[in-house]
């Protein structure tokens, strides 16, 4: 079966058009900006607060994306399309920059960044002198891989299936400074959360110092039991770092809640926003403790930083500023849009999803039970077949996901029912 391309009309209503114009009246200054960013906050809200209910309400958000239906993206884990308005706003912006580079009109940016900051910090339950905005989550984890002090003796414990940034990067660095990584595997016949719980816990000893894992694989979809496994490891006064790569955006965290003491995350997966731009927190109590990866002109002119609090992690050279701008834009629409919201909305995709493969009589790599997995789906397939099925999907059926850990399927909020389901026919008619 062919995917034709869908006649379906697609919304131009952009509810930033009259933030920024082209030509001359590109140049705002901070002032005016912060004023139409107001105007267009409002707009975005009413867009998004429409008194639709079910598939209408997704309906509507999945044409605020510009992808047509014969490729449509399911690999949510991997990169996930821009909201519309989210890449018009960086390209009006760096359209900005490209007229008028001058640190006088560049100054504004520094404004928007803040704001985009603020906004990030609130949906997390954080402060924003807590809040690091840098390029992704590989460079987040490499921030404080790199920067805690470890030596010899020291054990830094990670999951198995974490990202190689929060993993390999580990393992590099031990081999520089001679302290001890632990890997632990997921238990055989997985069963329930206390499984994976034990798991952890059952390899803490005296001389652990980091915890450092991933919330949701992308391996396999398994979700760590987190806030059980961040309160084992504080009573025994480990570091705790998490990779949110699976979850910022797709789930509701409180990360004050949580008690971590760093995560990372990058914006160009579910958060759905610009891309080349990611999240880093930093407990306000190991902020002094982490040493900077970069440090460049903004630093100041000796050790001790003039920069507040988690900002000494963004001193990385010239930075897309336009992006940076673009991510206030995307955290708008999340507040908009709601995070339960959002969150059940990707919960009840994948088991949909989940649910079908096992009606097809599939096995999963990932478990069925939502106390153990999210919004990453890994369909088991013969060995070494992940990736030749996945380019078929997306050939012939124009669903686009990934041959990783297997056949992996990630629906985010721009899907639709019926995309989950031109996916399961594609799965049935190539695995049958």
């Amino acid at each position: 079966m062919s995917v034709e391309r869908s006649n379906n009309k697609i919304s131009r209503r952009h509810f930033l058009g009259s933030t920024l114009k082209t030509g001359g009246a590109l140049m705002l200054g901070a002032a005016a900006l912060s004023s139409r960013l107001a105007i267009a906050q409002d707009a975005v809200s009413s867009q998004f607060s429409q008194n639709l209910s079910g598939e209408d309400y997704w309906q509507m958000v999945r044409e605020q994306f510009s992808f047509p239906e014969n490729t449509v993206p399911m690999n949510a884990a991997n990169l996930c399309p821009s909201f519309r308005t989210v890449a018009e706003q960086v390209t009006q912006l760096t359209a900005d920059i490209d007229q008028d580079c001058s640190f006088n009109n560049r100054g504004k940016f520094a404004v928007l960044l803040e704001d985009a900051r603020a906004l990030v910090a609130a949906q997390l339950n954080v402060s924003a002198d807590e809040v690091a905005l840098v390029r992704n989550t590989s460079e987040a984890n490499n921030i404080v891989n790199s920067g805690l002090d470890l030596t010899v003796g020291d054990e830094v414990i990670i999951w198995d299936e974490n990202h190689p940034t929060n993993h390999v990067a580990w393992d590099v660095r031990a081999a520089r400074y001679g302290f001890s990584v632990i890997k632990v595997a997921t238990p055989a016949n997985l069963q329930n959360p206390e499984q994976l719980l034990q798991a952890f816990v059952s390899q803490f000893t005296d001389k652990t110092r980091v915890l450092a894992v991933t919330h949701v694989s992308n391996v396999s979809g398994i979700k760590l039991p987190l806030a059980e496994l961040v309160q084992a490891a504080k009573t025994r006064g480990i570091f705790v770092h998490v990779d949110g790569a699976q979850t910022w955006g797709a789930m509701e965290l409180d990360l004050k809640a949580l008690d971590v003491d760093s995560f990372t995350a990058s914006a160009h997966k579910w958060f759905m926003g610009p891309k080349e731009t990611g999240l880093l927190y930093v407990k306000s109590d190991n902020i002094a403790r982490i040493w900077p990866g970069v440090v460049a002109s903004g630093w100041g002119n000796g050790p001790e930083t003039r920069l507040v609090g988690a900002r000494k992690f963004e001193s990385l050279g010239q930075r897309d500023d336009a992006a940076l701008a673009a991510l206030g834009v995307a955290a708008r629409i999340h507040n908009s849009i709601g995070a339960v919201r959002i969150e059940q909305r990707i919960v009840r995709l994948s088991q949909y999803l989940k649910q079908g493969v096992v009606d097809l009589g599939l096995p999963l790599v990932t478990p069925m039970d939502e106390s153990l997995s999210f919004g990453v789906v890994i369909v088991q397939v013969p060995a070494g077949q992940g990736g030749t099925l996945s380019n078929r999907l997306y050939d012939e059926f124009g669903i686009a996901g990934a041959g990783t850990g297997g056949l992996r399927l990630c629906p985010g909020i721009y899907n639709t029912v019926s995309h989950v389901d031109r996916a399961l026919a594609g799965i049935k008619e190539l695995m049958a």
